[in-house]
C-alpha cells in the first residue's frame, strides 16, 4: 500500500478520498476548475446516440406507414425522418465540436450555431424535398415529427436515472 496525502490508496488507484479526476471535463481557461461536473466527450457521445436513435425511429416509422399505405408513404415517412435526424446531426456536430470543449463561451456559442442551422437545414431538405418530389404530406411529416419521440424518451430515461 501507498500513503498518499494521509490517504491509503492501493498499487495503481487513486486513494479513496482523491479527487474527482478532471480526465474528460472542460476546465475554464481562468481558473483551471471544470466548468460542469460532466465529461464534454461523454455529452458529445449521448448526443450522437441521440441523433442515432432518431434515424432507429425514423425507420419504424417509415415501415409502418409503408406496410399500412403503401411504399410512397413509406418514402415519405423515410425523407421526413431523414430531414430531422440529418439536422439533428448538424446540430450536435457544430455544437459538440471537439475545439470548444474547454471554453465555455465556445460551447455556447456551438449550440446557438447548432440550432440555428438545424432550423436552416431543416427548411432548405423540407424546400428541397417538396418542389422536388410529389410526396404524400402526411407521411412527409409523421416521419418528421417522430425524430421528436427520441427526445422524450431519452428525457424519459434521464428523469428516471436522476430521481433521488
Amino acid at each position: 500500500m501507498l500513503l498518499c496525502n494521509n490517504a491509503v490508496a492501493a498499487e495503481g488507484a487513486p486513494p479513496y478520498n482523491a479527487p474527482p479526476s478532471r480526465r474528460g471535463l472542460a476546465l475554464s481557461k481562468v481558473t483551471g476548475i471544470p466548468l460542469a461536473n460532466y465529461s464534454f466527450a461523454l455529452a458529445r457521445r449521448q448526443a450522437l446516440m441521440l441523433v442515432a436513435g432518431q434515424a432507429a425511429i425514423a425507420g419504424v416509422v417509415a415501415l409502418l406507414c409503408a406496410a399500412l399505405m403503401g411504399a410512397q408513404a413509406g418514402l415519405a415517412a423515410a425523407i421526413g425522418g431523414a430531414i430531422g435526424t440529418v439536422a439533428s446531426l448538424v446540430q450536435v456536430l457544430s455544437g459538440f465540436r471537439r475545439s470548444a470543449a474547454h471554453d465555455a463561451r465556445a460551447i455556447a456559442r456551438g449550440f446557438y450555431r447548432g440550432e440555428a442551422l438545424k432550423i436552416a437545414v431543416t427548411v432548405v431538405l423540407f424546400v428541397l424535398v417538396l418542389r422536388g418530389w410529389r410526396l404524400p404530406a402526411g407521411p412527409l411529416l409523421a416521419g418528421y415529427v417522430a425524430t421528436f419521440v427520441a427526445y422524450w424518451v431519452a428525457l424519459g430515461r434521464w428523469t428516471r436515472a436522476n430521481r433521488a
